[in-house]
């Protein structure tokens, strides 16, 4: 749901700050889970939670571009700002082409972090607003019956010709039949004409 609360998952090896950080976030409000390692990271998440991945670069056992690597394997999206004392420009662009939003080293101020995640956060939000909108327009065009469909897809294909006697000419029916089809089609979609229709169906 656009509006469920998304989850910080903080995964570093270092105890201090893994311990700060956690501490200043969850004093923001933010919901965190912290780990310190990218495999107990991996065994926790299933996938289904939604949120942003604050990640260390340089650790032991797997490191944090190959953390990265694992999650686009799986299919998980999670917005990614790495935090590092070890990478470099090379590590940075590879972080960032693999779908990271930011790339912070060490040491950082806390309140640029923040800002960060704020933003990446606020983003997620947009993009989940988004799909349901989406899909709530997709499920109100599963409303309509063939013919209204036709009378959709015909606006889709041909927008300079919505007018009843173009759509009539062109599906070999009456406009006062077009007329009919047409009022239901406002209804069962929420607009207010076929110029709106038109771009409810194009997005």
């Amino acid at each position: 749901m656009p509006d469920s609360p998304l989850t910080i998952f903080l995964v570093d090896d270092d105890d201090a700050i893994r311990s700060s950080l956690s501490r200043a976030l969850k004093t923001r409000g933010f919901d965190v889970e912290a780990h310190a390692s990218a495999f107990s990271f991996l065994e926790s998440y299933g996938g289904s939670r939604q949120g942003c991945l604050i990640l260390d670069y340089g650790m032991p056992g797997m490191d944090g571009l190959e953390l990265q690597a694992r999650l686009n394997e799986l299919g998980h999206e999670l917005s990614i700002i790495f935090i590092t004392g070890h990478g470099g420009v090379p590590e940075s662009v590879q972080a960032i082409k693999g779908g990271a939003v930011d790339f912070l080293e060490k040491p950082f101020s806390q309140a640029i972090l923040i800002e960060r995640l704020e933003a990446a956060c606020a983003q997620i939000r947009e993009s989940r607003q988004r799909t349901a909108d989406a899909r709530a327009r997709l499920a109100r065009i599963d409303r309509l019956t063939p013919r209204e469909r036709e009378i959709v897809d015909h606006i889709v294909a041909h927008p300079s010709e919505i007018s009843s006697k173009a759509i009539a000419a062109r599906l070999g029916v009456s406009p006062r039949t077009v007329d009919h089809h047409r009022a239901r089609i406002l209804e069962k979609l929420g607009a207010s004409s076929l110029v709106e229709v038109l771009a409810m169906a194009t997005r």
